[in-house]
């Protein structure tokens, strides 16, 4: 937002800003933050950053954990839920020393990095992204994890199971318009029930910096939705990418909902993805873009395809690092599970989209990935997969991957057997990264530290979630 201080200095006292507020990254891809009064930030700060407890964020261990971070001006944005006129901005992580060094494991670190990779290999001046966000605004979320109790309860006005009895109606009488189950697909108002609310939502986006092409009601039926948002450059959709989460859950909580980005909240109904479109561009021309070619694409973009479903696996210890993530990822809830690629097919792993015609628009969706993950490593390691892929000219047709035009959902056992499948749980997403992270490590781009981190962070999750009852297990079980 700001190229200099006093840019800065005089849009706060054009806005009676009192505090400034940090935001730094985890590796889990949380936001943390830290604030000061607005006389406190001064060019010292922009220089010799701010000290912190690098232990808490688990980059560093307790008995040397110091670290600073350092605020980004150009990633500014007036706070939009705050009582007291509040300036936002993201922190970049530093080690320790005179001058401070750039932490490499800083995530919004490794988008820069990658940034330059691809622009050094002199592919391409400008990879951009487009990712779509799916997720469920509802009403109410409680849940209980005890010794004697496990549970979840979540509750959406337009769910069909409140088509009697509705608690969120203030009369006695329900007045229907309630979504049936995987129905909700661009269902209009009334029974869109949170349409005026993310109207409010894609404005404050746009006032902050994230430009949206549209957003509209999703499959699911208890109150999914899509934003999707205009193609930038990886660190800056990486950027955009966390803004629009903060936006969007603090959004909603002012307006009484509550939000969530994970992939499978409710059984048997749709679950949330963020499909990530790329893009590749050299001196203004489409790199992707060959009239002659399968879907109009360039030999360089069906390396890129190769190289990412190659990795693909690999990838999802990235993309998505959670146990939910691969309660989406199963069979007939046009989420893929098969590594291949088509045009205009969505049960494939990558998708060409068949209305992007023009030289500017051609581009493919790579569509396992779902918004539980760190953006700026997810978007990272897709990048460096399509850049290996590239580089080594991993030809998807001559590999099997394809182009398979379709439905994967309904092929026999025998036909499945045919084509390799993605992880089917974080335990199998993590030993893949574990045979297959060199691409990653290209440039300098990733380290064998930070993967390892992951590789920890991931195994953990995992293992703390297994050894938890289920209650579909007292079901089936219980009585035996």
């Amino acid at each position: 937002m700001f190229k200099s201080f006093s840019d800065f200095k005089k849009f706060a006292e054009q806005n009676n800003v009192k505090i400034v507020d940090f935001k730094e990254m985890d590796l889990a891809g949380r936001w943390h933050h830290l604030s000061v009064p607005i006389d406190r930030f001064t060019e010292n700060v922009l220089e010799k950053g701010i000290g912190f407890d690098g232990s808490s964020y688990g980059y560093l261990t307790v008995e040397k954990s110091d670290m600073v971070f350092i605020p980004d001006l150009s990633s500014a944005f007036l706070d939009p839920f705050t009582d007291i006129p509040t300036i936002s901005m993201i922190g970049d992580i530093y080690e320790i020393g005179t001058p401070h060094k750039r932490f490499s494991g800083d995530p919004r670190y490794v988008a820069s990095k990658a940034e330059d990779y691809m622009s050094k290999s002199g592919i391409t001046d400008s990879c951009l992204f487009g990712p779509e966000f799916e997720f469920y605004i509802l009403d109410s979320m409680e849940y209980r994890v005890a010794i004697n109790d496990i549970e979840v309860h979540l509750n959406s006005r337009q769910a069909s199971w409140n088509s009697i009895n509705n608690p969120y109606e203030n009369k006695d009488t329900n007045l229907g318009y309630k979504v049936l189950p995987h129905k909700n697909y661009h269902s209009d108002i009334p029974l869109d029930s949170s349409y005026n609310l993310r109207n409010d939502l894609v404005c404050m986006l746009e006032e902050n910096g994230v430009p949206v092409k549209y957003h509209h009601a999703e499959n699911g039926g208890p109150g999914q939705v899509e934003i999707e948002v205009e193609f930038a450059t990886l660190k800056e959709i990486a950027d955009r990418t966390q803004k629009l989460k903060y936006i969007v859950k603090n959004g909603a909580l002012k307006n009484g909902r509550t939000v969530t980005f994970m992939p499978k909240p409710f059984f048997s109904e749709a679950g949330s993805g963020m499909h990530v479109h790329i893009q590749m561009f050299k001196d203004s021309k489409a790199v992707f873009y060959d009239e002659k070619g399968y879907s109009c694409l360039s030999d360089t973009a069906l390396y890129a395809i190769g190289g990412i479903l190659k990795h693909s696996e690999a990838l999802m210890a990235f993309t998505n690092p959670t146990t939910n993530s691969y309660k989406r990822l199963v069979p007939g809830y046009e989420a893929p599970v098969t590594i291949c690629f088509a045009e205009s097919n969505r049960s494939s792993v990558i998708r060409i989209p068949g209305y992007a015609i023009s030289p500017s628009d051609k581009r493919f969706e790579f569509r396992p990935p779902d918004a539980m993950a760190n953006p700026y490593l997810a978007y990272s390691a897709i990048a460096m997969a399509a850049m290996d892929g590239i580089l080594n000219k991993i030809d998807p047709v001559k590999e099997g991957y394809g182009p398979v035009e379709m439905n994967m959902y309904a092929l026999s056992a025998a036909e499945m057997a045919k084509f390799k499948g993605l992880p089917k749980s974080l335990e199998e997403a993590a030993i893949a990264l574990e045979k297959d992270h060199d691409f990653l490590l290209a440039g300098g781009v990733f380290t064998k530290d930070l993967i390892s981190s992951q590789l920890k962070m991931i195994k953990k999750d995992a293992e703390e979630i297994s050894i938890i009852p289920h209650p579909a297990e007292f079901m089936k079980y219980f009585s035996l």
